[in-house]
């Protein structure tokens, strides 16, 4: 018998002694690279989404009513997301019952702060625009371009100052309005005399 042909005949024992390849075989040969490739795609969008932004430092205001339980009821109800922003981590020391959101990936922030005394601007002429049950009254920078501005709650136990900027629309107001009225009642206003 020829070279070739004993090579044949070993061959086509070899084929016969093997088993077949099994198709859940094969298809867990594909599937498992296909696995891999997406998690670490998922891996490399997750950790975009994640994004550290530093601490935020916030300046102190006169805030007599900062340690009252209103304010520390208000601020343990605070949610973690106003609109699309969410809670920052406020630079050390950070001024007590002020809690702060911002975009992701940083920028400009909507800062809460609780035990304010009642504004200068707020008085019996002053306009009032009700947020879900929440009378606030604002104030605007009056220098051009401003891009931000401070509303006040003047109808709870003790005055809640929102600063946000124009870019955030009015979701992050709604929100935290929603949280005011959960938390602390009503109570009547007390705005100052109108100015001769």
């Amino acid at each position: 018998m020829s070279e070739d042909g004993e090579r044949s005949e070993t061959e086509s024992r070899v084929a016969e002694e093997s088993p077949p390849t099994s198709p859940a075989l094969i298809a867990t040969a594909v599937a498992l690279p296909v696995a891999l490739i997406v998690a670490v795609l998922v891996i490399a969008v997750m950790s975009r989404q994640h994004t550290t932004r530093d601490p935020l430092a916030l300046g102190s205001v006169p805030a007599p009513g900062a340690t009252s339980q209103p304010c520390a009821d208000l601020l343990a109800a605070l949610p973690d997301k106003v609109g699309d922003l969410t809670k920052s981590e406020l630079a050390q020391p950070a001024p007590p019952a002020t809690s702060a959101w911002q975009p992701t990936e940083g920028g400009d922030a909507v800062v809460l702060r609780c035990g304010l005394d009642r504004p200068l601007e707020f008085n019996q002429a002053s306009p009032l625009q009700i947020v879900n049950g929440v009378n606030w009254f604002e104030v605007r920078d009056q220098t051009n371009n401003a891009t931000s501005g401070t509303w006040f709650a003047v109808d709870r136990s003790t005055y809640i100052a929102v600063t946000m900027p124009t870019s955030a629309g009015p979701t992050p107001l709604q929100d935290i309005s929603n949280t005011i009225t959960k938390v602390l009642p009503p109570k009547p206003i007390d705005p100052g005399p109108v100015p001769n």
